[in-house]
């Protein structure tokens, strides 16, 4: 069985007949599921069932929810979401090459993916291919309702089978996807029927061009390639090679230029001193070429020196049209060399991991309006200028805003917030949705104290069978996260647990460790805080920036990097979005976490500890 496909049009088409979905740059693949292990086969029919475990176990845990409607079949595609919109397809592709079962396993960790579902093939065995989309639709709906499966696509949830959101109005998704830098979108005539292998004119899709400008650097006559290339550190370095989208006239033109001015390095390849400039259309960077590119336009008004990597990558994620940036060359970490474009450049790559915790939450920002270091101010009431697609919550008479969406993020680094704090529930929830332990040394030079307070907590933590979570504070100490289920447990009840905690370690170690609040009378031991765990109070959100001359990030960790030698200033902004690529995010199951924590075990053998 291989997929239905889409014909790639100029411009999608209007009305009621259509129905409008956003378009992934992922694997198609095509799910079997007759049994408790389903098979995932890809368009080609190769078999990618071993390649990503997290979606078998998935499958495993749900199997008793959807039996009752197997056999099934789903069409849809594997996807690693870096928001509801976006998926990044080299970590996909990566995935699709790893080999052995330990690597697998451990890409699956570092790298989860999800598996979005957009059509019902087959259903309780019964064949739906000859059904009208729009009945394939309502059984698929039908079937993630009845079987508990999620019915909305959340980004942060990984490893998971979601299901597609489809749209009725064109320009509303259109717009959506563009603010999220999707790869494109699909309309689908709401008759189709689903026909194996063909391309049909009932499944349209247009792509979403980013353009990017290079410099044209050689030309290889045997195939008709051009090579593009950047500035990065002063060398010029290839992202890429074209020739569609020329014209006949362009290439010959082109193509004659490098023959007559260039210099001849092969039989069939000529190269020239940086001197062209053109627009590259392409639908992403790999991290080597860009994707699927094609020429758009010389850039005669370009200097070669200005298609350089700090441009390269603004194009690659441009900021939505009714973000205002101002003063985009303002500096914000002198020390750094970090501008305000730089910052707004970060926001938006770190945003499918740092939006997740500021999603729902009552926003209290630190804004520095100079820059670092230099005068800042808490702000917790929106300002009067904001503007309207802002979300606010009313709370105590406060108007807070909540950082729901990039727009909203991005306008907030445009004001130069540069740290996020959050309280530890969400505005739907009356009760915590995590613990948090702040481990907060008397200076750096006491960091080492840090680690041994987090070691020691996570073996009480394990004793306990809590999935516990760490990360920098982005200061000089490390902040330890137990992730709840929604609105269970009160402040006072999370309180006899985090009272417990402290008041061991004391115990257990009273030369270095206090509880002592006053800093006057701490000595050097690190203050373990415990009621700074409270309603009304807020922790450093994850991946935020800190207010400090090295541009460090309150950043997540892995476990096994908590051990001598571990230093906080060692992630900083731009070590960070590195770690990030390589390593991946360590809070990737924070969510899923914290719904299956048994606290509720823990508090009653508590409470009989301390009877």
């Amino acid at each position: 069985m291989k997929p239905m496909l889409l014909t790639s049009v100029e411009e999608l088409p209007v009305g009621d007949e259509w129905i409008y979905e956003a378009k992934y740059d992922g694997y198609r693949a095509i799910l079997v599921w007759e049994n408790e292990i389903p098979t995932i086969i890809s368009r080609n029919g190769n078999d990618l069932t071993p390649l990503f475990p997290e979606l078998i176990e998935f499958c495993k845990r749900y199997f008793s929810f959807v039996k009752s409607f197997l056999p099934l079949t789903l069409d849809g595609e594997i996807v690693y979401l870096e928001n509801n919109f976006r998926s990044n397809f080299s970590i996909v592709q990566s995935r699709g090459k790893t080999k052995t079962k330990q690597k697998i396993q451990q890409a699956s960790q570092k790298f989860p993916c999800q598996y979005i579902a957009f059509d019902l093939l087959q259903f309780k065995g019964k064949e739906m291919h000859f059904f009208p989309l729009s009945k394939r639709k309502e059984h698929l709906s039908q079937l993630f309702s009845k079987a508990n499966l999620p019915k909305n696509i959340q980004f942060f949830c990984r490893g998971q089978i979601q299901c597609i959101e489809s749209f009725q109005q064109r320009d509303v998704l259109w717009k959506i996807i563009k603010e999220h830098n999707g790869e494109g979108m699909v309309a689908k005539r709401k008759t189709s029927l689903w026909i194996s292998g063909k391309r049909s004119t009932d499944w349209l899709k247009i792509k979403n061009w980013r353009l990017v400008s290079v410099v044209v650097h050689s030309f290889n006559k045997a195939n008709g390639y051009f090579t593009g290339a950047i500035f990065k550190e002063h060398q010029l370095i290839e992202v890429t090679t074209f020739k569609h989208g020329l014209s006949d006239e362009e290439f010959n033109t082109l193509g004659s230029f490098f023959e007559t001015k260039g210099e001849k390095i092969s039989s069939s390849i000529w190269t020239l001193p940086p001197s062209i400039c053109v627009d590259i259309a392409c639908i992403d960077f790999d991290g080597k070429t860009l994707r699927e590119p094609r020429f758009h336009s010389f850039r005669f008004d370009l200097l070669p020196e200005e298609c350089n990597w700090k441009t390269f990558l603004k194009q690659l994620h441009p900021i939505p049209e009714h973000v205002q940036v101002t003063h985009p060359e303002k500096p914000v970490w002198p020390k750094l060399n970090l501008l305000k474009d730089d910052y707004i450049l970060y926001l938006d790559m770190i945003a499918p991991y740092l939006l997740p915790f500021l999603q729902n939450r009552a926003l209290t920002a630190i804004r520095y309006p100079h820059g670092v270091p230099g005068e800042n101010f808490y702000q917790k009431n929106v300002p009067d200028y904001a503007p309207d697609f802002v979300q606010t919550m009313r709370i105590d008479s406060i108007d807070y805003i909540v950082c729901n969406d990039i727009p909203t993020l991005l306008w907030l680094g445009n004001q130069l917030v540069l740290e996020f704090h959050i309280p530890f529930q969400t505005i739907n929830t009356t009760y915590p949705t995590e613990i948090v332990f702040d481990l907060d040394p008397p200076s750096v030079s006491e960091f080492p104290y840090a680690i041994e307070a987090a070691l020691r907590m996570k073996a009480i933590f394990d004793r306990f069978q809590l999935q516990s979570f760490v990360k920098t504070s982005g200061g000089k100490g490390l902040q330890l996260y137990i992730p709840l289920p929604k609105n269970q447990f009160t402040y006072d009840e999370t309180r006899i647990f985090t009272e417990f905690i402290c008041k061991f370690l004391v115990n257990q170690e009273p030369n270095i460790f206090t509880l002592e609040r006053l800093k006057k009378k701490r000595g050097n031991k690190l203050y373990l805080d415990y009621v700074q765990h409270a309603e009304g109070k807020t922790i450093i959100a994850p991946y935020s920036p800190r207010g400090n001359e090295l541009g460090c990030v309150a950043t997540p960790l892995y476990w096994e990097e908590v051990k001598e030698g571990l230093h906080p200033n060692n992630f900083t902004i731009p070590k960070v979005v590195e770690r990030l690529n390589t390593l991946g995010n360590p809070f990737n199951n924070y969510f899923e976490a914290g719904e299956k924590q048994n606290f509720k075990e823990v508090i009653e053998e508590l409470k009989n500890i301390l009877k």
